[in-house]
């Protein structure tokens, strides 16, 4: 485990605290329950932090027994044990807490697109998707030229996320403010309402496009209601 210090209480809750509550530290959690094993994969999850604190905040997680490190080949994997799964319930319940008592309104204001595409890409829903290789372009106006345009290819089951163009035809293009799309995410906002409204604009495939809220699915968290008034 890792060495004590800090809040030098003999508590459980202040022992699981100084290996848990260190900054970044739920949030890397999150990302290995979410299936995330690669360092540049985690760096997605988290892409305001940097390479060397995640790196050390790993090292952290393996000494508390939380993570394991797999070297093999050149390649490097970091999954968790079962004391790591058993966070699982924990850092859900974190999010639907969040859900629940945190004003939405306030967390539209820390709006991240790479971060949401992310998320958007390892729950999307294949199923009401046409059984092809098929591109789904995102586009939010508002945002540098750098960072307004992302691709989901789906291909064989798997789903890419590229922030530059993979070259393939794009099937369907969805336009909007990357406000919107964060609100339609996390159930505050619905897609259709949003497209009649002119917020939210596709073009392309029609079957894909008609079919947008069944493919895009939402957020994990999305159907906590919320209990701020």
């Amino acid at each position: 485990m890792l060495e004590r210090g800090g809040y030098g209480q003999f508590c459980p809750v202040s022992m699981a605290a100084e290996v848990l509550c260190t900054r970044w530290t739920p949030l890397i959690v999150r990302e290995l329950l979410c299936g995330t094993t690669r360092f540049n994969d985690l760096r997605r999850g988290v892409p305001r932090m940097s390479p060397a604190l995640l790196s050390k905040r790993l090292k952290d997680l393996e000494k508390a027994g939380i993570v394991t490190v797999t070297r093999n080949a050149g390649t490097v994997e970091y999954n968790l044990t079962p004391a790591g799964e058993d966070l699982r319930e924990i850092i859900m319940g974190f999010g639907f807490w969040g859900a629940r008592w945190v004003e939405s309104q306030l967390s539209l204001r820390n709006l991240d697109p790479s971060l949401l595409m992310w998320d958007m890409r390892r729950n999307l829903v294949l199923e009401p998707l046409p059984p092809r290789k098929c591109t789904i372009q995102f586009q939010y106006p508002e945002l540098p030229p750098n960072r307004k345009n992302f691709w989901l290819v789906v291909d064989a089951g798997t789903v890419d996320l590229c922030g530059f163009d993979p070259g393939f035809e794009v099937d369907l293009l969805v336009r909007s403010a990357l406000r919107t799309m964060t609100a339609v995410w996390m159930g505050i906002a619905k897609v259709r309402q949003e497209i009649e409204a002119g917020n939210i604009e596709i073009d392309g495939d029609r079957v894909i496009g008609d079919a947008i809220q069944d493919w895009l699915g939402l957020s994990p968290f999305a159907k906590e209601p919320s209990r701020v008034r």
